[in-house]
């Protein structure tokens, strides 16, 4: 995974004026079209785009034809378009992919605005002015087309539909995306956040859609999603079984990236007070609320997880070598998931410091729970176990109280007591994004 990505947060994002770009020279939105070997398909398809915007967006606008190493005609179609429309331009890419083509021109593109469509239009044009709007107006970081929405209207065949609903399903089990079309090409995204997140993805074909959807949500980027009209292309070229095989292999690679918290997505980050979330309460610390609610969900979620594994250890051992083991196992499990959770941090940095004075809080969790059971024994000599967990109970929540404490104050400071200014930076040194692959 690429991470050469800038330290700072990103700008808080503004309405974008028509006028003030207009008189810049560049287009407020670049549709990219990448093809391979389209030259039957190419020249109608920019015709009827570029008609359809002239009459239709209230903003400059530009098309780009991104070529993939086409080995047809379609090179000299995207030449000539660019000679006869001043609006239309070529590019032309020495290596196929349809993700390092929107990388490469997307990454080269002065439009703060950068979408694009597959070749065949199979979505309804009528689309497009609903899928950038959230964009210019400053509403939202990327937007996608969405065939399985409910107000979708598709024609497509079974097989199709099964493959796409198939796909959906496995990337909300395994990697939790909450979006519901990854594979739809109608998609648009601001520039600036293009920046940002196009150098972390690495696939270059058919999963570069889902891979830059699933980080986006993940590093908490608002997506738009549009309900879209489409009609399936009988003569599409994709090789289903190599493109499905590839995809499951980006799931895996995905996945276990941010499993292991080797991505740096608090690089896209927004400024805060830019979520309305972010905005403080009156008589309330920032950011507060929602670490005490986090805190409890993993709280109650790690109580269960701990119960369980006293009463499993319960079973060979003694109260208190059960207590220490399960305590010891739960409490690692509740400091990753309130690093993450709770209080907001990714990547690798520090992790085994925070798991070291997790394991300090563990100690003292670990010496109020067996002072507790030591003084049930001494007091009623041999407890049942019924009684044993409802003393742990109690014992756990004011162990409880006083991590979160020491969490706060002592394992997460620096998230908990960030300025809005600064929150989620690491650093405001801006550096040059690496060369395009």
């Amino acid at each position: 995974m690429r991470t050469d990505t800038p330290w700072s947060t990103l700008p808080a994002r503004d309405h974008l004026l028509a006028g003030a770009v207009d008189a810049a020279g560049a287009p407020v939105l670049d549709v990219v079209i990448p093809v391979y070997n389209e030259e039957k398909d190419l020249e109608p398809c920019v015709l009827r785009l570029h008609d359809h915007l002239a009459r239709t967006f209230p903003y400059a606008f530009r098309i780009t034809v991104a070529d993939n190493a086409s080995t047809d005609r379609t090179p000299q179609v995207a030449a000539r378009l660019a000679a006869a429309l001043p609006r239309v331009r070529s590019y032309r890419l020495e290596e196929k992919g349809r993700g390092r083509a929107l990388r490469t021109v997307w990454s080269h593109s002065d439009a703060p605005v950068l979408a694009y469509m597959d070749v065949d239009l199979s979505t309804d044009l009528n689309a497009l002015l609903p899928l950038v709007a959230p964009l210019i107006s400053g509403h939202s970081d990327l937007a996608i087309g969405s065939r399985l929405a409910r107000s979708s209207r598709v024609v497509r065949g079974s097989k199709r539909e099964f493959i796409s609903r198939a796909y959906n399903l496995i990337l909300r089990s395994s990697l939790a995306a909450r979006f519901s079309d990854a594979q739809c090409g109608f998609k648009a995204i601001r520039r600036e956040v293009a920046q940002r997140l196009l150098p972390m993805v690495e696939d270059t074909g058919w999963f570069f859609d889902t891979e830059m959807l699933v980080l986006a949500e993940r590093a908490g980027l608002r997506i738009h999603e549009v309900p879209v009209d489409w009609v399936d292309d009988p003569d599409s070229t994709v090789h289903i079984v190599r493109t499905a095989t590839e995809d499951l292999k980006g799931v895996w690679r995905v996945g276990r990236a941010l499993a292991v918290g080797a991505l740096p997505l608090d690089r896209l980050a927004r400024p805060f007070g830019d979520d309305p979330r972010d905005r403080a309460l009156s008589g309330v610390p920032r950011g507060l609320a929602r670490q005490l609610v986090g805190f409890c969900v993993v709280g109650t979620l790690s109580t269960l997880f701990y119960l369980a594994l006293y009463s499993l250890f319960r079973l060979g051992v003694g109260p208190q070598i059960a207590n220490g083991g399960a305590l010891l196992v739960s409490a690692v499990a509740n400091t990753a998931a309130n690093r993450r959770l709770t209080f907001g941090v990714r990547g690798r940095g520090g992790a085994v410091r925070q798991q070291a004075q997790g394991l300090v809080v563990f100690a003292i969790g670990l010496a109020l729970t067996s002072g507790s059971l030591a003084a049930l024994g001494a007091a009623s000599g041999s407890p049942s176990h019924g009684t044993e967990l409802a003393v742990l109970i109690a014992a756990n929540l004011a162990a409880t109280v006083l991590r979160f404490l020491l969490f706060r104050a002592w394992v997460f400071p620096e998230r908990a007591a960030a300025a809005p200014a600064s929150a989620g930076r690491a650093d405001d040194t801006h550096h040059e994004l690496g060369n395009v692959r």
